[in-house]
């Protein structure tokens, strides 16, 4: 008895220090990380039954929408023009390397075949197709990496509860058991981890847990409020099927144990314009996601599109901040791409045709203070990305390297500079200038 009692003891011990050590991640992860980190630009989708209403993928919590009335717009939903082909096309002739798709957003709606519930495209819809199936066979096909996204929120699940500071409004009863939310909750990444040919998850609604949504950014340790998202498990689960996959989540705090990759949302690293951005900056690959107009989801009334200079620009300066650039549409109703949108990536795509080299496996530069001033940087070469409204005289401080030439990295010919004393000067005639980003390659010695 007593050699039974040392033998759980020694047991109980190992799995608690099994439990604290540290995530190591593989050789295979750490090389997933270097491609993610060269790829710098990839397609965000955003899409689901919510795009029956035209007013995006927030639209239950916003129009106060309960679980019962929601149901129905699967039983409408029959997406017959997606045409996962195009859809990969398009990505590939924007420039893109990766794509990263909703399989469940917060309104807790599978786009996949789930097996976990079977309120999902396959069996809840008219459809019933697996979109996410067809994505992933034709992104093998066309050499292009896929990436799950998965909302932890979820306004569907009874037993998400204790709510959060969304979905309150959605007609489900005031109880629930938290652990078996989360059982499910693992259940379908498992399924996903399993089941399909990606490379890495991308994690969102952590936040939804906080003790006062106007502090949510500055808490960590969410136990003080008895919600414990339990990441630990969840992520060891992902490792433990496949340890190259790749690891985010958007929670706007330093990156936590066992994550593989930081994001940003709607903002470049460190920078706070969002109200909900400002982390600091770890030391894992980064990654920014922005849309192409106001909305993620479809949005009938968002006419307010940004511009192919505007998005070529973020594009440049998240790669100048050694981030991916993770650019967003909502497909409509039908499964189509807006034409507007698609006409955007093709004209980004065509700037990437030349310029891509600029952009592609650099890393940060020099640490610019100039916000039209970029730099990128890849062995040799420095790449400075001079925007449109910088002057044509250039000064950049403290450059301690020596240069062997510098040119105009589109016509090949040289650029007027002078090194002297750690100071280097740049003139840029007004006929060299370009619209959108002038480019000089410094080949240092």
């Amino acid at each position: 008895m007593k050699k039974l009692l040392v033998l759980i003891c020694l047991t109980l011990v190992c799995q608690a220090i099994n439990s604290q050590e540290k995530y190591m991640p593989s050789k295979e992860n750490l090389e997933a990380r270097t491609w993610f980190q060269d790829a710098k630009f990839g397609l965000f989708i955003h899409w689901g039954v919510y795009s029956n209403l035209g007013d995006a993928e927030w639209v239950m919590q916003y129009q106060d929408i309960t679980v019962d009335r929601y149901e129905l717009l699967p039983t409408f939903f029959n997406p017959i023009d997606f045409n996962a082909q195009e859809i990969v096309e398009m990505a590939i002739n924007a420039g893109m390397k990766y794509i990263t798709i909703t399989t469940k957003h917060h309104d807790g709606f599978a786009m996949y075949d789930s097996k976990v519930s079977d309120y999902n495209i396959v069996d809840a819809t008219p459809y019933g197709k697996d979109i996410f199936r067809m994505l992933e066979q034709e992104c093998k096909k066309q050499g292009i990496k896929l990436f799950a996204y998965y909302s932890q929120l979820d306004w569907h699940h009874p037993d998400y509860f204790p709510r959060g500071w969304t979905g309150r409004k959605t007609g489900r009863p005031e109880a629930g058991e938290w652990s078996a939310y989360l059982d499910y909750q693992n259940a379908q990444i498992k399924e996903l981890a399993e089941n399909y040919d990606i490379s890495g998850f991308w994690f969102d609604g952590w936040w939804d847990q906080a003790p006062e949504k106007e502090d949510w950014h500055k808490t960590v340790d969410f136990r003080i409020k008895g919600i414990d998202w339990d990441l630990e498990r969840t992520y060891k689960m992902i490792h433990d099927i496949d340890s190259k996959l790749l690891i985010g989540n958007n929670h706007h705090e330093l990156p936590f144990e066992g994550e593989d990759f930081q994001m940003f949302e709607k903002d470049l690293p460190g920078k706070n314009t969002t109200g909900f951005g400002g982390a600091d900056i770890g030391q894992l690959p980064l990654e920014t996601c922005e849309t192409i107009n106001h909305s993620w989801g479809f949005n009938l009334q968002d006419d307010k599109h940004k511009t192919v200079p505007e998005l070529v620009r973020y594009l440049v300066k998240a790669a100048g901040n050694n981030a991916n650039f993770l650019l967003n549409v909502g497909p409509m109703p039908n499964g189509k791409v807006q034409k507007e949108h698609k006409e955007i990536l093709k004209a980004m795509g065509a700037w990437l045709s030349i310029y891509g080299e600029t952009i592609y496996g650099t890393r940060q530069g020099l640490a610019m203070t100039d916000d039209n001033i970029v730099s990128t940087r890849r062995g040799d070469k420095l790449y400075l990305h001079v925007l449109e409204d910088a002057d044509n005289e250039l000064r950049i401080p403290d450059f301690d390297m020596k240069i062997k030439k510098a040119i105009y990295f589109k016509d090949k010919t040289p650029v007027n500079f002078r090194l002297k004393k750690r100071e280097l000067k740049l003139t840029i005639p007004e006929e060299k200038k370009e619209a959108i980003d002038t480019v000089i390659e410094i080949t240092l010695k």
